[in-house]
């Protein structure tokens, strides 16, 4: 008999979230679990009743509140997880905090650092330990998270680092954002753009350390973009929705990454976006009137 297939979704109560549980729920089979978790205990039952229960053809889905900026919560679960299934097949990491034009960047720099690096950092080092063989487990980021987003002299604190040395570069990068250096520094005002970097070199170095095992054992470790998506966080800074995409149609790119039958090599530790991988080194430093989340 197979053994019950296990997913995870963090940042899961509204937006792309919910709808890759939706997705997860509709795909996999009647014998697996879902996890929608979520930082508010309301939000994340409220989900769950509107992404519907198992019935014969879907999976069952339940909520979990969870922190990801408390990395011990995030381990505790990882572990909890690993000894009443013996490992995790799919996770996602895709909290993320909301981000104003309205406010300073500073007084908002700490929660979305906390929650869209930190988390990212907490869920990759927890979760790819339980990861079971043939698992997924991606970063949602940003096509913003290519290296060349960033002015040349910052590379070398992202390129080839490993996850400590990420987490280094993040706090130095936080405190030159209160102390106002940053762009002195040649950081971008927008803090998304780090942010995304950040993220994806995360993504790299843990791939870095695992690749051989995980590519002979078809485990897939990759941060993704899912496009420009319709969502609560991504409205402050556009005008032009037409092109923009629901979170259900944005999550079919992801889903199709989480669950085809064979992981693509080609993919391993890299970000891709609608299936296609984006070069690490690729893109421009942005303009500083683009405050753009995703793209």
């Amino acid at each position: 008999m197979t053994e019950p297939r296990i997913a995870l979704v963090t940042g899961a109560n509204q937006g792309l979230g919910r709808a890759l549980v939706e997705g997860l729920a509709a795909r996999l089979g009647p014998d697996d679990l879902v996890l929608l978790t979520g930082r508010n205990e309301r939000r994340v039952t409220d989900a769950v009743s509107r992404v519907g229960q198992a019935d014969a053809t879907r999976s069952r889905v339940e909520g979990r509140v969870l922190d990801v900026t408390d990395a011990e919560a995030v381990r505790r679960l990882a572990t909890e997880l690993a000894g009443r299934y013996a490992g995790v097949d799919i996770v996602v990491s895709n909290a993320s905090a909301p981000l104003t034009p309205d406010r300073s960047q500073a007084e908002q720099a700490d929660e979305f650092i906390d929650v869209a690096n930190g988390g990212a950092h907490a869920v990759l080092r927890s979760f790819g330990p339980v990861l079971r063989h043939g698992g997924r487990l991606v970063v949602v980021a940003s096509s913003l998270g290519t290296l060349g987003h960033l002015d040349p002299r910052l590379h070398h604190l992202f390129d080839g680092a490993s996850l400590d040395e990420v987490e280094s570069a993040v706090a130095s990068w936080r405190a030159a954002v209160h102390d106002g250096t940053a762009e002195d520094l040649g950081w971008p005002r927008w803090i998304n753009v780090p942010s995304k970097v950040a993220q994806v070199a995360a993504v790299r170095a843990v791939a870095a350390e695992r690749r051989d095992a995980d590519l002979a054992r078809g485990t897939l470790i990759a941060a993704v973009c899912p496009g420009l998506v319709d969502t609560a966080l991504s409205r402050p800074w556009f005008a032009d929705f037409s092109q923009a995409q629901t979170p259900a149609q944005a999550a079919v790119a992801v889903l199709d990454l989480l669950l085809a039958e064979k992981a693509d090599p080609s993919a391993y530790g890299e970000l891709v976006r609608f299936g296609e991988v984006l070069p690490w080194r690729a893109g421009s430093p942005p303009r500083q009137q683009e405050g753009l989340l995703r793209r």
